[in-house]
């Protein structure tokens, strides 16, 4: 059985102070999901002076500010910082990655060491980001929010052309709403990637709740990425659309359970577990009076009752007509060796 990874997204949720970020991985390593993963960007390198705030942060920032930069720019990460946040997530044995939204961000995620590079929706169509990527040469997960097929052939197209195997790349379905309608959210969209392009799926989930990434899960997601944080109350831009400690912890249990109820063979047969229960939920064939031996049996004679360790009721028509060899009592379980 292949495990799911399960990256717990702790983005910005730190707001630009690293001892939030430590106490974030310390709720994905209690949550015992696969990475931990941020965001690694100069504010310089990502947006200019006037690109605005989309409408989820203004709401959830809640300042009069419209501009993206100084809200970027408060929650960069340095050098340091990553240095140190990967340092305590070996001690909190979980693995650290990240985000990077510019081709320095890759060469500086590369010179990391870090084994896995993961494209946010917003750089699918950056063709000198998807070239950079592709000659890192490693294993890639690729989300897909705002895409339809054309574009994810052409960021799919780039990435290989440049060196990502096929078989080391996930394509995740996405919606970049923050929280994401349930309406929106299209999870058959998840397979339509799959069999058009032929490869490994997942889901990056922004609605409210768990149940979706769950749901993504017994459709075949291989990956699931969830953004949490310690407060939804928290202000930041991505708090809202994030699971809280107990949600994420939930969220994990119940995927761990879904792998294990649909790992097996796919044929319909009574399971080891449920072998011992089929005499006493099921019925057989009994008598519902007294009946003396030779007497022709009616339908009007017998009754279906539990234990079913005897004749079965679907043989209830070759029964009748039947003579009894014996005596028997009311509420008499009938066997082959009763009949002639």
């Amino acid at each position: 059985m292949k495990k799911v990874l399960i990256i717990a997204e702790a983005g910005v949720n730190h707001n630009g102070d690293i001892e939030l970020a430590k106490k974030l991985i310390d709720v994905a390593s209690e949550a015992q999901v696969d990475y931990v993963k941020f965001q690694s960007f100069r504010a310089d390198n990502l947006v200019s002076p006037i690109a605005k705030k989309a409408k989820y942060q203004i709401k959830n920032i809640g300042n009069e500010d419209d501009f993206q930069y100084e809200m970027l720019k408060n929650l960069e990460l340095s050098d340091k910082d990553h240095i140190e946040l990967i340092t305590y997530s070996k001690i909190k044995n979980i693995k650290f990655f990240s985000t990077a939204f510019d081709v320095d961000g890759v060469s500086y995620l590369a010179s990391l060491g870090l084994d896995l590079f993961k494209i946010p929706s917003g750089e699918l169509t950056n063709l000198p980001y998807l070239r950079a990527i592709g000659q890192t040469k490693k294993p890639v997960i690729l989300s897909t929010g705002m895409a339809d097929l054309q574009d994810i052939k052409a960021a799919i197209d780039v990435l290989i052309f440049y060196g990502t195997k096929k078989e080391q790349l996930t394509v995740l379905h996405c919606n970049t709403e923050y929280p994401t309608p349930m309406q929106d959210v299209n999870l058959h969209a998840m397979n339509s990637i799959k069999e058009e392009f032929d490869v490994a799926i997942g889901y990056s989930d922004h609605t409210l709740g768990i149940e979706v990434p769950i749901a993504a899960v017994s459709l075949g997601a291989t990956v699931i990425e969830k953004h949490f944080t310690l407060d939804r109350n928290f202000k930041g831009p991505d708090h809202k659309a994030s699971l809280e400690p107990k949600e994420l912890k939930a969220m994990v249990d119940a995927i761990r359970n879904i792998e294990i109820a649909t790992s097996g063979d796919g044929l319909k047969k009574p399971s080891v577990s449920e072998q011992k229960n089929i005499h006493i939920a099921r019925k057989s064939i009994h008598l519902n009076k007294d009946m003396l031996e030779g007497t022709i049996i009616r339908e009007s004679d017998m009754i279906p009752l539990r234990p079913g360790d005897g004749i079965s009721p679907m043989k209830w028509d070759t029964i009748i007509g039947k003579t009894l060899t014996r005596d028997l009592s009311k509420y008499e379980k009938l066997n082959w060796s009763d009949l002639s």
